[in-house]
């Protein structure tokens, strides 16, 4: 009995001395009074640590909790908040604080349902609770953005679906579910880079969400990136393999892929009916993605010329450019076809356009000289008054000339109408200016080049169409019109 006294007596002097109940709530409160000091000077880390301590000393104290979900949320950690909130409360179901912080933090993360619960038990316990009063309502402005927002999506009306979000996100900064929803939008806009920073915020945090993945490869696809696209859409639906748009986008992504290549390779090979095939079912494939569909219009353009369709390749430009009015190969495929299709306002508007985005010599020139072609084609035709080919001969300019200013003589009309008669000698006038400026070399040239004929010195007002004639057939009285009968004329030649 002596051996085990003494046991118990070494046993027990070994044995810690346990701190006292009060002496570990007086520490405790010490530890919080700290943590409150350190919050007020903003060092939340700091204050975040003494907090612990007086949880670890006093785990069942409500308010601990409490302070160290503020400082948590002050740190943006409303997930590990929103733990210590609710533990708060379950503490002490009484504590509004508690409730209002646990409220707050399912805001902050999105969770705008569970948030008017905890906002609606704080009322319960004080009904005049202003913050209360007007986190509900922040709340329930949370759940009607999302309504109109889910809506709108359905409609296509992305640039309101950003705007919802966006007043959400003042409610609901750490609501990934409404950032990246924001970014799908900002993608389908055509806003690459706003989209990707938004989903490159979210991977740094959390390197597995398979939807921003799914974001950055949308992206990447849109801009026509789509071999980057697909192993961004594969990432994600390894992180979820169920991720229905991921699927989709991916699969969309690889048929496009293909087929632009296949109708590239049929180029190529010069099969432009079935490039022109393969063109089309390309541009079937997905009709979101912009970028791409512009250079697939562009190809098939090019397609088109290749065939001398040309309306059609003006029309697949012009629907290029309409997805993308930057596209400058559109702009200069559409230009060629204006230029040999004789429309060369058309022609200098775009070549305007080109020259404007990239100043080279090369657009320069194309420029001019449609600029050059505009310019004549706004005079008269020489060549097509006396009805010949622009590299006619001389002797079939003088041919052309001899019938024509036969055909509209004066003479030859004079039994026509004054209407007819002046209709007549307007032409006789234009075959006479015609044959002036095509049979002079010198003329012919500038006619040719564009240039001014004035700058010659001659104004082809003054000129006497008459003379002309007389000078050609062999001077005054070398012919007259003589008539053989009713409506019947020879020529007699002196």
């Amino acid at each position: 009995m002596a051996a085990a006294a003494e046991c118990d007596v070494v046993m027990a002097a070994t044995e810690p001395a346990l701190p006292d109940e009060e002496g570990a709530k007086r520490e405790a409160e010490s530890f919080k009074e700290q943590g409150n000091a350190y919050y007020a000077k903003k060092d939340y880390n700091e204050a975040y640590n003494y907090y612990t301590k007086a949880i670890d000393m006093c785990p069942k104290n409500a308010s601990y909790y409490g302070n160290r979900a503020a400082t948590l949320m002050m740190l943006g950690k409303f997930r590990e908040a929103l733990g210590d909130a609710q533990q708060s409360v379950r503490l002490d179901d009484s504590f509004v604080r508690g409730h209002l912080r646990e409220g707050k933090c399912h805001l902050s993360l999105g969770n705008a349902m569970a948030a008017c619960r905890s906002f609606q038990r704080a009322l319960e316990l004080d009904h005049k609770n202003a913050q209360a009063q007007q986190e509900f309502k922040n709340a329930n402005a949370v759940i009607e953005y999302e309504k109109i927002a889910e809506t709108d999506f359905e409609k296509r009306d992305f640039r309101k679906v950003v705007f919802c979000m966006d007043r959400a996100l003042e409610f609901a900064p750490a609501c990934h579910r409404f950032k990246i929803l924001k970014a799908e939008c900002l993608a389908m806009l055509g806003r690459y880079p706003e989209a990707q920073s938004v989903a490159s915020d979210i991977l740094r945090m959390d390197s597995t969400n398979a939807d921003a993945l799914y974001v950055r490869g949308l992206c990447l696809y849109y801009e026509d990136c789509i071999e980057k696209a697909v192993q961004f859409f594969v990432q994600a639906l390894r992180m979820a393999p169920d991720h229905e748009k991921a699927c989709v986008a991916c699969r969309n992504a690889k048929a496009l892929k293909a087929k632009k290549e296949d109708g590239n390779r049929a180029f190529k090979e010069g099969n432009y009916k079935l490039a022109y095939e393969l063109y089309t079912e390309a541009l079937g494939i997905d009709p979101n993605n912009i970028k791409t569909n512009a250079k697939l219009y562009c190809n098939r353009g090019t397609v088109n010329s290749k065939l001398r369709k040309l309306d059609d390749a003006i029309e697949d430009c012009t629907n290029a450019v309409k997805l993308d009015d930057t596209y400058i190969k559109a702009y200069l495929r559409r230009a060629q076809c204006y230029m040999d299709t004789e429309q060369y306002e058309e022609a200098v508007r775009d070549y305007e356009k080109v020259y404007q985005t990239e100043k080279t010599k090369e657009h320069k020139q194309l420029l001019k000289n449609a600029q050059l072609e505009l310019k004549k084609s706004k005079r008269k035709d020489y060549y097509k008054i006396l009805g010949v080919d622009k590299n006619a001969s001389e002797d079939e300019i003088k041919k052309a000339y001899r019938k024509r200013a036969l055909m509209h003589h004066p003479d030859r009309h004079s039994g026509a109408s004054a209407e007819v008669q002046k209709e007549e000698e307007k032409k006789f006038k234009e075959v006479g200016e015609a044959f002036t400026i095509l049979s002079d070399p010198k003329k012919k040239t500038r006619y040719d080049s564009g240039q001014d004929l004035d700058e010659e010195g001659m104004n082809m007002g003054d000129f006497d169409a008459n003379n002309i004639f007389k000078a050609f057939f062999g001077g005054p009285g070398g012919f007259s019109f003589e008539a053989s009968g009713p409506g019947n004329f020879f020529f007699q030649f002196g």
